[in-house]
């Protein structure tokens, strides 16, 4: 699969993303919905639409049935734009005669007065500026009007007919408040982009947009993250990982732990991901950074997203234990940023990591932790298919990645992961606690490696002021990772190595 291909000639959003999605921009001379809820944001990335035509030399016009022209300026001025005559604002008002009472007594509906009063001025109007780019704001109003779907249906044909003769681009929005099960305007319209909302229980809210429909042009499906900030839209694409293949040589990866690196066969390797599991405490972190400042020592830039610990308590604790975190991040080899699961899409972290791995040429990326990843997710269905497209990503862009996960529990068998992705990585590492001579000791073992060969032992390792410190192979013990081992008194042979 490639990435769609930008067509010349378009008339682009110039909005973040959304061109991308769209194969750059809407096919010209041709009718477009764009549906959603009242504060999903149509009006924001219609005068967006308006604004990239009038900075193209295109004239542009909004015609506005529910808004004044002074609303629209302020939002307008609340994103730092300023309109002035770039854009032509008609504030279309029922004329003044329909609300003569002497009128309203007539034997003829004043909705078809009105109706047809609405649509010869947005008529004139067209015929006087000529525009290039135009914005009908909102059909709610002009569906009200007709009272049927068949006047209704009749009257957006008679709107797209004309609009076609003008050679404008038009782009209708609808908030959905009249009649959502109407979908007349789907079957009329070129393309049809729906906005939405959502509220979860805990956080802001969560924005997403998709294109239900295009003719004749190839588009990116399925839902899109966006925002609306200061400045306007920002939508992020869909991650598709096949779209992003480089070629790369795979090399094995060293961490500055001898007994590590003998566990891993050598070390872990380039373009592969690694899952380090264990309950809360056994040092997944300290792991991921000693990977991470092995990276820094090679010359090579890395990146960290935190999700659960305060940022500032993790670069005060590593720095007692040698590594100075904040050095490395204000020299630029280090990108370390605090991740808020609860105002974050998917999607927007999507993005700031291929950011970082894009523009900054970052090569070891740390997630920690899964557990927070899981928490900006609305379902774990979701989560397991935005982890494998990220990951599957990284390792195609010759990216090392280390993801931590916290189980449940901290002894014996019951321990259990919040969701199994333990498939999807290419070496999984496993932490334990268990019990030997009255203390609670720490252990270590690699169960999974795809890209070569690993030990199969459990080494035992400790948490200090310097660091972590990795010990022999426990051969003298069976059970480890029940929790409370048991002395081996002799030796026994469980498998011969010799070929039968």
């Amino acid at each position: 699969m490639t990435s769609i291909p930008m067509m010349a000639g378009k008339a682009a959003f110039s909005v973040s993303g959304l061109d991308d999605i769209l194969g750059g921009g809407l096919t010209r001379n041709r009718l477009y919905l764009l549906e959603g809820d009242p504060g999903t944001g149509k009006t924001t990335i219609a005068m967006q639409f308006l604004l990239e035509g009038a900075r193209l030399g295109e004239r542009s016009l909004h015609i506005s049935l529910s808004e004044t022209e002074g609303e629209l300026r302020e939002t307008a001025e609340s994103h730092g734009w300023t309109i002035g005559d770039k854009v032509d604002i008609y504030e279309l008002t029922p004329p003044e005669s329909l609300l003569d009472a002497n009128q309203q007594q007539s034997l003829l509906y004043s909705s078809d007065l009105e109706l047809g009063e609405s649509t010869k001025a947005i008529f004139e109007k067209v015929d006087a500026i000529k525009p290039v780019r135009v914005v009908l704001d909102s059909l709610s109003e002009i569906r009200l009007l007709a009272g049927s779907s068949l006047r209704y249906r009749r009257q957006i044909l008679a709107l797209k007919h004309y609009f076609a003769r003008q050679g404008a681009t038009v782009l209708m929005l609808d908030d959905l408040t009249s009649d959502t099960m109407d979908k007349a305007v789907h079957s009329i319209a070129h393309g049809v982009i729906r906005l939405e909302e959502l509220a979860p229980d805990y956080g802001a809210e969560r924005r997403r947009l998709r294109v239900i429909k295009y003719r004749g042009q190839r588009f990116r499906g399925g839902n899109h993250d966006f925002t609306i900030t200061t400045g306007g839209i920002r939508v992020f694409p869909r991650l598709v990982s096949l779209e992003h293949k480089t070629a790369f040589e795979r090399v094995p990866l060293t961490c500055g732990i001898p007994e590590v690196d003998a566990l891993l066969g050598g070390g872990v390797h380039t373009g592969s991901s690694t899952l380090i599991l264990g309950p809360a405490g056994t040092g997944k972190s300290l792991f991921s950074i000693q990977y991470v400042c092995a990276a820094v020592a090679r010359g090579e830039r890395a990146a960290m997203f935190i999700f659960d610990e305060e940022l500032g308590l993790l670069l005060e604790r590593t720095r007692v234990m040698g590594f100075d975190l904040e050095a490395k991040r204000d020299s630029g080899q280090l990108v370390i940023e605090q991740v808020d699961a609860a105002e974050l899409s998917p999607g927007e972290f999507a993005h700031k990591v291929r950011s970082v791995v894009d523009e900054l040429q970052a090569k070891t990326v740390v997630i920690d932790s899964l557990n927070g990843y899981q928490a900006a997710m609305p379902e774990e269905g979701a989560l397991i298919l935005h982890i494998h497209e990220l990951l599957q990503y990284l390792n195609r862009q010759g990216a090392t990645t280390f993801v931590t996960v916290a189980q449940h529990g901290l002894l014996g068998d019951n321990m259990k992961a919040p969701v199994d992705v333990t498939y999807l990585a290419d070496t999984v590492i496993l932490l334990r606690y268990f019990e030997a001579t009255g203390q609670v000791r720490r252990a270590i073992s690699v169960v999974k490696k795809r890209t070569g060969a690993h030990e199969d032992t459990i080494r035992e390792y400790r948490i200090g002021d310097d660091g972590l410190r990795v010990g022999e192979p426990l051969k003298e013990f069976q059970g480890v990772f029940r929790g409370v081992p048991e002395l081996v008194k002799e030796s026994v042979p469980l498998l011969d190595n010799a070929t039968p």
